[in-house]
């Protein structure tokens, strides 16, 4: 899942990316309405956390923008002010959902994966494709009932292909979901995680390569 955090408070933002990274997210940080807009430009995000009291662009405005232009993210508001007026302003200008300061990180995060579940084609809270089990809320993958024991990037590579049920997902798709904006676009990154993640799931064999295109289920 890839997330943009937007918060001028330059310490909470970089506390909320670690521990969204540590729930296997990949999380790219911005510290004002501009920088946020310019990224998501560029950039498919599945979810935007969006403080409302922003420099250079108000957040208010921000979210405006990326409804007017028809962005397919998500829109998760933050502010520390938490009165019913706030949230309904905030809500009214097409925010997802609303959260005030202070907040537990435990609540984010189960707020992002609620609303990446709202997505244009919506994915179940749990993944299953045969004797194959991802839950992300537990972080727990299983074939055949069996731990596959998976580190946090083999986790995020093999949701993505089940989300996609069956689609192809090119490698480069797989880099902007998984990894932040940070990893080098030529690495053989995609390409060593999915050698790992083939030997975890053992046989038959799950992950299909297409060439020239990316892989599948």
């Amino acid at each position: 899942m890839r997330v943009l955090v937007v918060e001028d408070e330059e310490r909470l933002a970089n506390t909320i990316a670690r521990g969204l990274r540590n729930e296997g997210m990949a999380v790219d940080v911005v510290f004002d309405g501009k920088s946020a807009l310019d990224k998501a430009a560029v950039n498919e995000y599945d979810v935007i956390v969006l403080d409302r009291n922003l420099p250079v662009v108000h957040g208010d405005e921000v979210c405006r923008q990326l409804i007017a232009c028809k962005s397919l993210a998500r829109i998760l508001m933050l502010t520390a002010a938490g009165s019913i007026q706030d949230r309904v302003t905030g809500l009214d200008l097409g925010a997802d959902d609303y959260l005030p300061k202070p907040f537990a990180l435990k609540e984010l995060v189960a707020r992002i994966r609620a609303l990446s579940r709202r997505a244009v084609t919506p994915v179940p809270p749990v993944l299953t494709r045969g004797d194959l089990v991802l839950d992300p809320a537990r972080h727990i993958a299983e074939r055949a009932g069996r731990d596959l024991s998976l580190t946090k990037k083999e986790f995020g590579v093999l949701e993505v292909l089940m989300a996609a049920e069956g689609r192809v997902v090119s490698a480069e798709e797989l880099l902007e979901k998984v990894w932040d904006e940070n990893t080098d676009p030529f690495t053989n990154v995609v390409r060593v995680t999915i050698m790992t993640l083939r030997r975890k799931l053992g046989d038959p064999p799950l992950i299909e390569t297409v060439p020239g295109v990316g892989y599948k289920l």
